[in-house]
């Protein structure tokens, strides 16, 4: 194919400088449309053969157009999509939190029970460890008196101080057990509270 020729006319280089830049101009994107179209006319009167340029510069210019508008159009239904995606997630967000929070509902009636359980063996727990406290105080104390040497008391007063302190070991020992028993009642309880968390 041949390629389009520009012939001179009139002053040499001085036109072809002329044209050059109103070649230029024809390029640039903010060329109003009346200028446009005279700086066309001045083009084309002095090199008729620059038409095929300008047609094919239309051809592409438009099809230039066409994809940007495909593509704005495509950006527009991408946002809706997207807007609307947005909504639906929001509602069934909104939708999911409710209905976990009225699954959970099903499982409180165990976990108060369980609460409570745990609650009133804590207590029980706690109160023992000090009557345990208490009673080994006075165990000590008990013993410390039956150890002196110089106690006053006579044989059947320590006689009967043996038999309190026996007694109260009998106790000590029976809170012991009863504080294991609790303890491990209370880990119970806790661990399955774990077990039924939501």
């Amino acid at each position: 194919m041949e390629r389009p020729r520009i012939r001179l006319v009139g002053a040499g280089s001085l036109f072809l400088q002329r044209l050059v830049v109103v070649l230029l101009a024809v390029g640039a994107a903010s060329c109003a449309p009346a200028k446009r179209d005279d700086l066309v006319k001045e083009v084309l009167k002095a090199d008729p053969e620059f038409s095929s340029v300008l047609e094919k510069h239309r051809e592409l210019n438009s099809r230039i157009e066409t994809a940007n508008r495909e593509l704005e159009l495509k950006r527009t239904t991408i946002e809706r999509n997207i807007a609307q995606l947005r909504k639906d997630l929001a509602a069934a967000a909104a939708s999911a939190r409710a209905k976990m929070a009225e699954i959970k509902k099903r499982i409180e009636p165990d976990q108060q029970r369980l609460t409570m359980a745990l609650s009133l063996s804590s207590d029980e727990l706690r109160a023992k460890r000090i009557q345990r406290a208490s009673l080994g105080r006075s165990i000590a104390q008990l013993r410390k008196s039956l150890n002196r040497q110089d106690s006053p008391g006579t044989p059947e007063e320590r006689t009967r101080q043996q038999a309190q302190l026996d007694e109260m070991l009998k106790d000590a020992a029976r809170l012991d057990g009863e504080m294991t028993g609790l303890k491990q009642h209370v880990r119970l309880l806790k661990i399955k509270l774990l077990l039924i968390k939501l």
